[in-house]
């Protein structure tokens, strides 16, 4: 039967463990889980991929392109005009296939902002009124599209894309942060609705037990009435208090939960976390890891040039536009596709095209003051920003400093506030205190623990705040991958 028994209780606490009603979680772990599975996590992973694969499409752009292109089948029958040699126009009934099968080579050159190619073509054309076939094509081909005192844009995108791969890469990294500054926020938020459920499940409790101590009192003449019913009312608050302790823990687990995307139906139970070691913070290394690591300093750079090269873009396109196609190759017909390789002749074509505004109302010229103005502009804004952004780091660093020691001062104060309370339960059950000093020996007790639980929470989200901000670890002196 012993042995019946304690298998049993093994069983019962196997059992208990997995099905249980309660799940622990520390901070560390909830921050875990919301990095990992949580909805805002996984967007930030799609975003990092998207970034990913529109860097790729830009590094292809730049790559040589092979394109196969053509008509296949070019088939028409219908009626066409046709000019007599008198000037009247004839209809003729036609019927004929074209088709046309071309493969290019193309590469862009970025420091030109031209286009150099290389292609080969054939045509096949059928007749069939007159039941013929003739080919034409192009055996090879070399060409050049080079625009002349234009605009180069893919130069400036050389610039500015690797910038954008950086800042997204950072983004990324800055997301996770947030998801851990989110998920501390829900974590105490659940945490001091926790706290205040057992304070006041306590203070139910010992408002209770000191109601029937004082009932008895009463009886024995060693209290009023007066106090009585202090005690009474009391307990009903306390009762009160308990009764919205529980809604409110009860929606902020689920906002936890929400947020962590856990169906976990079992009720959260959270540990209350310390302080992290002490560790020293040098504002200057805040400042040089945050605008080495963060996407807001490599947003600096790509503003500045993006307004360079709108403004170079409207200079460019105000004035002289001009663009030269050359191409030579060699080109041959003939009855059958192998003629068109047989003394093949030269192939030439050149043309130049240019715009030359002249007379524009100064349309051009306040379009490139507009640009001009917005690069001033885009350099004010930036220059705003950087100190902006030193301030956060300033104001964030003295702040962590000085929630350090107040976590610490607050968790003096509820050890103290804790002991005195007990010693003037006990003196009252002695008869040695008065309702009134036990009732405020209770509320310091209870503004004591909410105090440092509140502390630990502005310091931990101050803590994430300033990961958030530097994307530098300051316990392990490294920065956050």
């Amino acid at each position: 039967m012993k042995k019946i028994s304690l298998l049993s209780v093994f069983l019962f606490v196997v059992v208990s463990q997995i099905f249980g009603q309660v799940q622990r979680y520390t901070l560390a772990e909830v921050v875990q889980l919301a990095r990992s599975q949580s909805i805002s996590s996984k967007q930030a992973e799609t975003r990092k991929k998207t970034n990913y694969w529109q860097y790729r499409s830009f590094i292809a752009d730049f790559k040589p392109q092979l394109s196969l292109s053509g008509t296949l089948p070019g088939f028409t029958r219908s009626y066409i005009q046709v000019v007599q040699p008198d000037g009247t126009i004839s209809f003729r009934n036609v019927s004929y296939n074209n088709s046309l099968v071309n493969l290019g080579l193309s590469q862009n050159i970025a420091l030109t902002g031209g286009t150099i190619f290389v292609q080969k073509e054939l045509q096949r054309f059928d007749d069939f009124d007159r039941n013929t076939t003739s080919y034409n094509g192009i055996p090879v081909e070399i060409g050049i599209n080079q625009p002349l005192f234009r605009f180069n844009e893919m130069k400036w995108t050389r610039k500015i894309e690797p910038l954008k791969f950086q800042e997204g890469n950072q983004q990324f990294v800055s997301s996770l942060e947030q998801v851990s500054l989110d998920a501390a926020a829900y974590y105490f938020e659940l945490l001091v609705a926790q706290v205040n459920l057992q304070i006041a499940g306590k203070n139910t409790s010992n408002s209770d037990t000191l109601f029937k101590i004082a009932e008895h009192k009463l009886r024995l003449g060693k209290i009023s009435q007066n106090d009585l019913l202090q005690l009474q009312m009391g307990l009903l608050t306390a009762q009160k208090d308990l009764a919205s302790a529980k809604q409110a823990t009860a929606v902020a687990s689920m906002q936890l939960k929400m947020f962590m995307s856990s169906r976990n139906e079992q009720d959260l139970e959270l540990e209350i976390p310390i302080e992290a070691g002490e560790f020293e913070i040098d504002t200057k290394i805040a400042l040089e890891e945050a605008f080495a690591n963060r996407s807001d300093a490599i947003g600096f750079k790509r503003r500045l040039l993006e307004a360079e090269m709108e403004t170079q873009k409207a200079k460019k396109n105000n004035g002289l536009n001009a663009s030269l196609q050359a191409t030579f190759g060699l080109s041959n017909q003939g009855v059958r596709p192998g003629d068109i390789y047989v003394n093949p002749q030269d192939r030439e074509s050149v043309r130049l095209e240019f715009t030359l505004p002249i007379m524009t109302w100064g349309r051009n010229k306040a379009r490139t003051e507009i640009a001009k103005a917005n690069q001033e502009f885009a350099q004010q804004s930036v220059e705003q920003d950087k100190l902006t952004f030193e301030q956060q780091i300033y104001t964030q660093v003295t702040l962590l400093q000085m929630l350090q020691k107040q976590a610490k001062l607050t968790k003096l104060a509820d050890d103290i506030a804790a002991n005195r309370y007990q010693i003037a339960q006990d003196r009252f059950i002695l008869s040695d205190l008065s309702v009134t000093d036990l009732g405020i020996a209770m509320q310091e007790k209870d503004r004591a623990r909410r105090d440092y639980i509140i502390a630990l929470r502005d310091y931990w989200q101050s803590y994430y705040s300033l990961r958030l901000l530097t994307l530098y670890d300051f316990e392990k002196n490294e920065k956050i991958r």
